[in-house]
């Protein structure tokens, strides 16, 4: 597997084209746009920690609106150190009490392994100081996720974590139950 991605000039501009049109969706979106008055603090005081799969759309999922809960995505949805910077953050300085984990099937990190890092490395270098967290069992990594959560010493709230599975096929949650 390569993880070298040069791109041509005709890919660049694509690329550079795919954020235009974001840009102007947003001028769009600004032309009617009213300040909902909302505070930062999430309104259910819960945050919804999840992979960033494109396939997974949270708040149409989870019956969840504006203001709500506090989103984290990540590769995976896998609870890492700057998840738990996010959920300290979300917990101590805005009011969140409950975290639901969402990983899912069909995972992208279900076919990688740690050999990513040390590809990168060959090709640029340098190896990332970060883990990939790559996984072969989504259930197992959803309970490691909740395990790490109840474990941290920054999180105030550890009593109320639940972890979940979002089918992609079906769009069902299956909630996991922990070690």
């Amino acid at each position: 597997m390569s993880t070298s991605a040069h791109p041509s000039a005709d890919a660049i501009r694509s690329e550079s084209a795919v954020t235009d049109r974001l840009v102007r969706a947003n001028e769009r979106y600004a032309a009617d746009f009213t300040d909902p008055g909302m505070d930062a603090r999430p309104v259910l005081h819960v945050a919804v920690v999840a992979c960033m799969d494109a396939r997974l759309d949270l708040h149409a999922a989870l019956g969840l609106e504006l203001g709500d809960c506090h989103t984290i995505r990540n590769a995976g949805g896998v609870v890492t150190d700057d998840v738990i910077r996010s959920l300290t953050i979300s917990q101590r300085a805005l009011g969140t009490r409950s975290v639901m984990l969402v990983h899912h099937t069909n995972c992208g990190l279900e076919s990688l392994t740690e050999d990513f890092r040390h590809e990168l490395e060959d090709e640029v270098g340098q190896r990332p100081a970060w883990a990939v967290e790559a996984f072969r069992d989504v259930d197992q990594d959803v309970r490691q996720s909740m395990q790490r959560v109840r474990t941290s010493p920054f999180l105030l709230h550890t009593d109320d974590v639940r972890g979940f599975v979002f089918d992609v096929t079906t769009g069902l949650l299956r909630e996991i139950s922990p070690a």
